[in-house]
């Protein structure tokens, strides 16, 4: 069994930047398809990033261009780096497979804030 953990969230002026952290425990990490979804105030929650086992990424179209999904298979480590960020993008942000499991857990996540 996988544990998640996130990190790195905080509260960013618009245009600002921060890079989220997902550490992983259990030996199948780098065989998984890892994701970054968020759920922000009266939304449900959605992909916006995902990166394969063998590192094809994709992301969700309001993200392109500002985010960026990598993966440290050694360290099982995923990240999320985030820059240019929007007021729209203040969420809890959560790591977890990609894609998902048909019951996902979720950890607690990681709230981003970002100010106007």
């Amino acid at each position: 069994q996988v544990r998640l953990v996130e990190s790195g969230g905080g509260l960013v002026q618009a245009g600002g930047s921060l890079r989220l952290s997902c550490a992983a425990s259990g030996s199948i990490f780098s065989i998984n398809g890892m994701g970054w979804y968020r759920q922000g105030p009266g939304n449900s929650r959605e992909l916006v990033a995902g990166i394969t086992s063998g590192g094809i990424t994709n992301y969700v179209d309001s993200v392109k261009g500002r985010f960026t999904i990598s993966r440290d298979n050694l360290k099982q480590l995923a990240y999320l780096q985030m820059n240019s960020l929007k007021p729209e993008d203040t969420a809890v942000y959560y790591c977890n497979f990609f894609p998902l499991r048909a019951f996902p857990s979720w950890a607690q996540g990681t709230q981003v804030t970002v100010s106007s």
